[in-house]
């Protein structure tokens, strides 16, 4: 689970990122979340968007892919979301640390 500081750190890094999912009016496939799975083991960061014709919103698409990938909903704007997951064998991102609590 991410903290605020993480979430913010990541959603900086996703304004680069470019749009590789795409749900559409067949909702999510096992097609749409195999390329969600490949793209996060590749890149940890990925960008989506639920198309006018999806059955699901934005949210319930991020929400439905990151429980099927064990990923983390990092925001959801409008019809984009952006998924994260620590790939632990070669890690590409390197999140900011949480504070300790004392």
């Amino acid at each position: 689970m991410l903290n605020s500081k993480q979430r913010a750190f990541l959603r900086s890094l996703a304004a680069d990122v470019d749009t590789i999912v795409m749900v559409g009016k067949g909702g999510l496939t096992d097609n749409i979340v195999k390329q969600t799975e490949d793209a996060l083991t590749a890149r940890e960061l990925v960008k989506g968007k639920a198309l006018e014709t999806s059955p699901h919103d934005a949210r319930g698409c991020a929400d439905r892919l990151a429980a099927a990938t064990g990923a983390d909903v990092v925001q959801v704007i409008g019809r984009k979301f952006v998924l994260f997951r620590v790939n632990k064998e070669k890690p590409v991102i390197e999140l900011p640390k949480a504070k300790g609590r004392r």
